[in-house]
């Protein structure tokens, strides 16, 4: 590992940011989700010339940053838990091949790969539009500032266009559980004149829509500085949202599988709720402790027995009924044994006692995709600003992303360095 007076790795151009791992990794232990963004607002972002291009970058990226190998990973051993687009310039050109060549190299992974994307509100959107119309997304954290149809706008129909891209989440994307983030500035300074709104009104726009929009995934904030600032601008918004909550929830899931062939989606969870002024969604619940019963002999030692207000990621181990349970998709509130799916029977337990769970299981105000840290593409040596993004979601517990998640927050631009195919780009924490 490299000194951090010496950001880059020895003959290349790469920034070398190893010692942001630890903190990477602690995001991750906590249930949170790391993920690396490419393009931004500066610049052309993300360009490619053609299909080919965009799969041998994906190749890059993956060997760099996801589930690769590589001798100058900039994140050393962290392994990031997916990609966000962010392409606010250039051409539309390969991004839904790129999209396709990370989910076959994720295909079979031991863990999840998650793809986003922060397309601005005007629909369709110039530069992504296309690939996310063509290949699943697991989320979309739409910029409503800086445009007609941002925030400033919710008062008027014509111009707010939430529901378009509900009907697009609904009737257009291949992910049919796709989440819809509104993106709002989180103070005057972080966008044009007359795109900010304080954070009761954007608290009541993200309780309305809410209450009207099962695709609604939560609030995200450019960025996380701004938010810091603005009298912890986040916390405000979160705890309206939260205090907001009640009312009852559906939901449906989706199982992922991908192939080299053949394009799918990773599975999000879907609520509906039944009136605009009651919302309804596992991000409103308290954060309780629970005790819970452990296997301490047999092949279930060490695991806790499975508890309804604990949301489990894929891979997560619990005990119900005397039987061992993993969990092969996102799950909250399926019962191991339920006709959803979630869960798979590994076997009978032998005896019980008091401990502690086994595997990742968080509180169901915290979620699958929690608090999404995305690093620059160029990987930024603007320190602070990189390591803003990795250390301040883990210093907070958010709502889930799956349902109705509460808050996310961009770290500010950093100034990026050319790597040869990686781009200039930006860092965004997403606190949820």
């Amino acid at each position: 590992m490299q000194r951090r007076s010496d950001p880059v790795f020895a003959g290349t151009g790469l920034a070398n940011c190893q010692f942001l791992a630890a903190g990477i990794e602690a995001c991750q232990a906590a249930g949170k989700v790391v993920t690396i963004s490419l393009g931004g607002g500066a610049g052309a972002g993300a360009v490619f010339t053609s299909d080919a291009e965009a799969v041998t970058f994906a190749g890059t990226i993956w060997d760099l940053f996801l589930g690769g190998s590589s001798s100058t990973r900039p994140f050393g051993a962290a392994v990031l838990d997916g990609v966000d687009l962010d392409i606010e310039g250039g051409s539309p050109t390969g991004f839904a091949s790129f999209v396709t060549e990370i989910r076959s190299l994720s295909a079979g992974a031991s863990k999840p790969y998650y793809i986003t994307a922060a397309p601005q509100c005007p629909y369709p959107d110039a530069y992504i539009g296309s690939a996310i119309n063509a290949v699943g997304f697991d989320a979309v954290f739409v910029q409503f500032y800086n445009n007609y149809c941002g925030v400033s706008a919710y008062s008027d129909p014509n111009d707010w266009d939430f529901s378009t891209w509900d009907n697009w989440a609904k009737t257009v994307s291949p992910n049919p559980n796709v989440k819809v983030f509104i993106g709002a500035p989180a103070a005057e300074a972080a966008a044009n004149s007359g795109s900010y709104v304080d954070a009761a009104t954007l608290g009541a726009i993200a309780i309305a829509t809410r209450a009207e929009y099962s695709s609604f995934g939560g609030i995200m904030l450019w960025d996380a500085s701004q938010a810091y600032a603005n009298d912890r601008y986040d916390m405000q918004i979160k705890n309206l949202i939260t205090t907001a909550g009640g009312g009852t929830t559906t939901s449906t899931k989706t199982s992922t599988t991908s192939t080299k062939t053949t394009t799918t989606t990773t599975s999000t969870k879907t609520t509906t709720t039944t009136t605009k002024t009651t919302s309804t969604t596992s991000s409103s619940t308290v954060k309780t402790t629970s005790t819970t019963s452990t296997i301490t002999s047999g092949s279930c030692a060490g695991v806790s027995a499975w508890v309804s207000t604990v949301a489990y990621v894929g891979g997560s181990e619990v005990t119900y009924n005397s039987d061992l349970w993993q969990s092969n998709q996102w799950s909250d509130d399926e019962v191991p044994g339920g006709v959803a799916g979630a869960w798979v029977n590994l076997g009978a337990c032998s005896s019980l006692a008091a401990g502690t769970a086994k595997g990742v299981g968080v509180p169901a105000t915290a979620a699958t995709l929690t608090a999404t840290v995305h690093a620059t593409a160029a990987v930024s040596t603007a320190v602070k600003t990189v390591k803003a993004s990795a250390v301040v979601a883990a210093e907070t517990a958010h709502a889930t992303f799956a349902v109705s998640a509460v808050e996310s927050v961009k770290a500010s631009p950093a100034t990026a360095v050319e790597t040869g195919e990686i781009k200039r780009g930006n860092s965004r924490a997403f606190k949820l």
